[in-house]
């Protein structure tokens, strides 16, 4: 009789649980002699996945949705039952915050580089000199080869320090939540890099392979993002119900893994040792480093940095918002002297999350060299974004209440030679640990799809490796 193999999967974030979903499926549908077990240190499966539900509001505390364009989302949401209740955000009107003053965003735009040039022409956004600046990206021609540079280095270059500044930096830092002048092109933007190489011009690039849009006045701005209906922890739930009972242990952590022979043994917070034929690493990069500490080849870790964030939701009555702005919220320019570095208008952009008369606003702190703010109390945070806010729009109320979110070093960053980083230790981990793979945000991609392509690609790289 063969053996039963036995898989680890560390971490119970998106890209664990799928990883642990996807294996058991493959298993149970292939009759493979194997089992699977989910450790999470945290009491809460989900990672940055978390939803509250408070008087009628649904407010996510990470993220809110996640690309529709990126298929793998979409997939497991369906796969796991929920596919009648995904709904699109609501559109409008995004908006810019330069100079003190909310500038529409430019339509016609892919990560803020233009498809379109009129309505860059027409733009505040940039002086006459920015604008020409910019356009000279349509006669430079490609750049010399590069294995990887900075996302800065590279827009500065092609587009010009204004257009980075007001447009491009804060859309990308958003994201990120990085400085764009450490962050690497190659592990974030590299279909910019081979726009440029291939047509010598990023905005011709973008207008010969970006599908056409219709701009006629009475076509809708199509959405471009989607969302669960009762708030993205119901995926969550939906995947972990699908796994075996007995699956999942919580509250308890790996400590070391140690390699012996052809299996491994994991170290738990608890004083136990489990055993493991495979072991996928869905946790943070400096977890794993801790995990392997005796294996120098995950040195780099130990100088990859990570930045702090923080949000806060407020909930108002209508009445309370005098001087209302029509559009989804803005982001701020890093010129600006606002210590939010964005604010969603959650109740136009998700109306599913706010009940009738009442409005919802998330805003955000944490830029690079603003960490600190994290840290502050939940009064100095809610006064800080409502002053900030008062200054774009007119609030004549308190909230109804507030909630503060902290996310410390819990945002990975790429900076400049990341990928080949992270392909060199995956190179080393085939040769000295054979049946160890790594999935998550700290790796391939922090977004919800990212996270879970490399949850599915660790569980095919597992039963590739055991049968």
């Amino acid at each position: 009789m063969e053996q039963t193999k036995h898989v680890v999967v560390i971490g119970g974030g998106i890209a664990g649980l799928t990883a642990a979903y996807r294996l058991q499926r493959d298993i149970d549908q292939n009759e493979l002699p194997m089992r699977v077990k989910l450790i999470e240190a945290s009491e809460q499966l989900g990672g940055k996945i978390q939803t509250v539900h408070k008087d009628g509001f649904t407010i996510e505390r990470g993220p809110d949705s996640f690309l529709e364009r990126k298929e793998s989302a979409m997939r497991l949401a369906r796969d796991v039952g929920l596919g009648d209740q995904l709904i699109p955000n609501g559109t409008g009107q995004a908006y810019i915050l330069v100079n003190n003053k909310l500038h529409p965003m430019p339509k016609g735009s892919f990560m803020g580089v233009p498809t379109r040039v009129r309505p860059f022409l027409f733009s505040g956004l940039f002086s006459p000199i920015g604008k020409l600046r910019a356009s000279m990206d349509l006669i430079k021609g490609k750049s010399k080869q590069a294995e990887d540079q900075s996302l800065g280095l590279f827009f500065r270059r092609r587009l010009g320090d204004q257009f980075v500044e007001n447009l491009i930096e804060p859309l990308l830092s958003g994201i990120y939540a990085g400085d764009i002048d450490n962050l690497s092109l190659m592990a974030t933007f590299p279909n910019f890099y081979e726009l440029e190489q291939k047509h010598g011009s990023l905005i011709k690039g973008l207008k010969k392979t970006r599908p056409k849009a219709d701009i006629s006045k009475q076509a809708k701005k199509p959405s471009m993002f989607r969302t669960l209906e009762h708030g993205l922890e119901t995926l969550v739930e939906a995947v972990a119900n699908k796994l075996h009972p007995g699956t999942v242990s919580t509250g308890v952590s790996v400590d070391h893994i140690e390699k012996k022979e052809h299996a491994y043994h994991l170290l738990l917070s608890n004083g136990e040792v489990e055993q493991a034929d495979a072991v996928v690493i869905a946790a943070p990069f400096f977890q794993a480093e801790r995990m392997l500490s005796q294996y120098e080849f995950l040195r780099p870790f130990r100088d990859m940095p990570a930045t702090s964030v923080a949000n806060v939701a407020m909930a108002f009555d209508a009445s309370a918002i005098k001087e209302d702005v029509d559009g989804t919220g803005f982001v701020v320019s890093r010129n600006s002297n606002f210590r939010i570095t964005a604010c969603t208008w959650t109740h136009k952009k998700w109306p599913h999350t706010t009940p009738d008369g009442k409005v919802l606003l998330r805003c955000y702190v944490g830029k690079p060299d603003d960490q600190a703010i994290v840290n502050y109390s939940d009064e100095e945070i809610v006064n800080i974004a409502l002053n900030d806010l008062n200054q774009t729009m007119t609030i004549t109320g308190d909230p109804e209440f507030s909630i503060i979110t902290r996310w410390n070093e819990a945002m990975p960053q790429y900076t400049v030679g990341h990928k080949q980083r992270i392909t060199d230790i995956e190179n080393q981990m085939r040769e000295e640990l054979p049946g160890v793979y790594l999935a998550g945000g700290s790796y391939r991609g922090i977004g919800l799809p990212d996270c879970i392509d490399q949850g599915e690609q660790a569980a095919t790289e597992v039963l590739d490796y055991l049968t």
